[in-house]
């Protein structure tokens, strides 16, 4: 069974980016080429400032939401309270 993570990184403009993965590390490898998301390809990549492991997909997407949701300044603070 594969494990899923949240994770939130950095983009060069300081915008913060969203998103799961069952392979962070592949993930963050992907970003950093410009192959992750359109979001972070336009914006570049910077680093990655968290990540938290989750049930499964399913409890890694509703996070996903939930995080998204947040106003920027209170996104950090959600991984910190975890």
């Amino acid at each position: 069974m594969k494990e899923w993570f949240v994770y939130i990184l950095e983009c060069c403009d300081g915008s913060y980016y969203t998103g799961v993965s069952n392979d962070v590390e592949k993930r963050m490898i992907a970003h950093q080429k410009g192959l992750g998301s359109k979001y972070v390809k336009k914006k570049g990549y910077k680093k990655l400032l968290f990540c938290k492991k989750c049930l499964d997909k399913s409890d890694a997407c509703k996070k996903e939401y939930q995080i998204k949701q947040l106003p920027k300044y209170e996104k950090l603070e959600w991984f910190r309270k975890q």
